[in-house]
């Protein structure tokens, strides 16, 4: 079985999916979101070196021209990411099917399943299917976190294994979308079609973004198209939030309660059933 670059692994989760779930975040992205709220997620380490003289305590040594970092003196101060001139972690871990596995068994029987998120985790799709596999036999559920950009009504292997997907719309507007990520949203909109059609969408997420996004026509928009698909799939509105972030790429404010009723009013008014603010 192949490897997957692993972020980190959160034991339980109930944010990420039904129920109590443990949440693995793969490294890589093909996005550059304005308001990425964890762009060490983004790029890989590329071992300049140079977070090993800002750590303060010594978790970090150069071996063989490579980073390493060691787990049990760091005490995830977030120096290193804070330093790193590519926003990226020196902390990713190169990991097996069998090794996540082992990890997810130590909590097998307090979870209903994984949820795989990102950086992109489906840019990794070959170690998400055999680690889907492996965790299928465990009688648990397999989630998706994706943004959407890779076209999953191709990969019939993945949507096999995988029993839901949750999808972020970041924008309706193609323009807005290419501005805000640097990519199309056309391949997002299709893939929401095609796994609203299989019955694999569990729910599409929209953060709302003060003076920066249209968000009114956003989610007028996006309520619309989910509504024509399927009443009942939950659309989550989340508030921006400006903790993460990197402020010298955006100026915006957490949006307040009224306005975010005021968009959960326009998405039930246009047929969305199940709305969530967080």
């Amino acid at each position: 079985m192949g490897k997957g670059l692993v972020n980190k692994i959160v034991p339980f989760s109930s944010v990420d999916g039904p129920g109590n779930r443990t949440a693995i975040f793969l490294q890589g992205c093909n996005f550059n979101c304005l308001y990425c709220h964890n762009p060490e997620t983004i790029n890989l380490c590329e071992n300049c070196g140079l977070c090993v003289k800002e750590c303060p305590y010594n978790a970090l040594t150069v071996d063989n021209n490579k980073v390493k970092w060691n787990k049990n003196t760091c005490k995830e101060c977030g120096k290193c990411i804070d330093i790193c001139p590519r926003d990226s972690s020196p902390k990713i871990k190169e990991m097996s099917v069998e090794e996540v596995v082992e990890e997810i068994e130590k909590n097998k029987l307090f979870i209903s399943g994984i949820t795989v998120s990102g950086g992109e985790c489906t840019l990794q799709s070959h170690f998400l299917i055999e680690l889907f596999k492996e965790v299928k036999k465990m009688g648990l559920t397999t989630f998706i976190d994706t943004n959407g950009t890779v076209s999953l009504y191709e990969n019939d292997k993945l949507m096999k294994v995988t029993d839901m997907v949750m999808v972020d719309m970041k924008s309706f507007d193609v323009g807005e979308h290419k501005k805000l990520t640097g990519k199309s949203n056309k391949i997002v909109i299709d893939n929401i079609r095609y796994l609203a059609d299989i019955g694999k969408l569990y729910e599409i997420r929209t953060v709302i973004v003060p003076e920066v996004l249209d968000n009114y026509n956003n989610v007028d928009n996006i309520s619309k198209l989910l509504a024509s698909l399927d009443s009942e799939i939950r659309y989550k509105l989340i508030k921006y939030r400006p903790v993460g972030v990197r402020k010298d790429m955006i100026g915006s404010h957490t949006p307040s309660d009224d306005m975010m009723n005021k968009l959960e009013n326009v998405a039930k008014y246009n047929g969305c059933i199940d709305v969530i603010i967080v």
